[in-house]
């Protein structure tokens, strides 16, 4: 359960920005990004001109690659938004954030988003002292994240605790290692989502 198996870093190098898929691989020298000689743009070859559709489709994807759901699951997520007071890209991508994976990882618990579904399918973590299987749960204020209270599950999170030890989490999410207790504190606002992307270039995209 400790070693990540998800996507390789050339997601990364294709999008020409780090998504972070690949856990602690894409902080290091290892990453494609970090790896890479040349900017952007700095071969003899050129890419071909992307349409406005193409440029939409480009950030809906990396959205989707990046919280690791399929395309029903993301339109479900932008109806979701949509009924929201406010800007409707902002509503989607906080939805997003409020993953019960993404927050595992963002927590420190998991060294990436994949890790993080597995831990949770495999029933390695409790929310507010019921055990949770779905990662697409979407957290509130004031729950509390731990781990299931056996060896195997305290050991796996004391190692990813370590492993991403640095990266503190967001401000909204707190995290006491004596004993392990992650809490949601608040919930978040648009410049603490982590993804990469112009959200209003989606929501254009799915409002068509």
């Amino acid at each position: 359960m400790g070693r990540y198996t998800g996507p390789v870093c050339r997601l990364c190098r294709r999008e020409g920005t780090k998504l972070f898929l690949k856990g602690e691989r894409c902080d290091t020298p290892k990453c494609a990004i970090a790896r890479r000689q040349q900017a952007p743009g700095e071969r003899r070859w050129r890419r071909p001109k992307v349409s406005d559709y193409g440029t939409q489709l480009r950030e809906k994807q990396k959205v989707k690659r990046f919280y690791g759901v399929q395309e029903r699951q993301f339109r479900r997520y932008f109806e979701m938004a949509e009924r929201q007071r406010g800007n409707t890209g902002e509503a989607l991508l906080i939805i997003l954030e409020r993953r019960l994976d993404n927050v595992v990882h963002r927590l420190g618990l998991a060294v990436g988003r994949t890790q993080a579904r597995q831990m949770i399918r495999n029933g390695h973590v409790v929310v507010n002292g019921r055990r949770a299987t779905i990662p697409s749960m979407l957290v509130e204020k004031g729950m509390a994240i731990t781990p299931a209270k056996d060896e195997k599950t305290a050991k796996m999170i004391k190692e990813n605790i370590e492993r991403t030890r640095g990266h503190h989490p967001a401000s909204w999410l707190s995290l006491s290692e004596e004993p392990v207790v992650g809490t949601v504190v608040g919930l978040p606002a648009r410049d603490e989502v982590s993804v990469p992307a112009d959200e209003a270039l989606i929501v254009e995209l799915l409002s068509k």
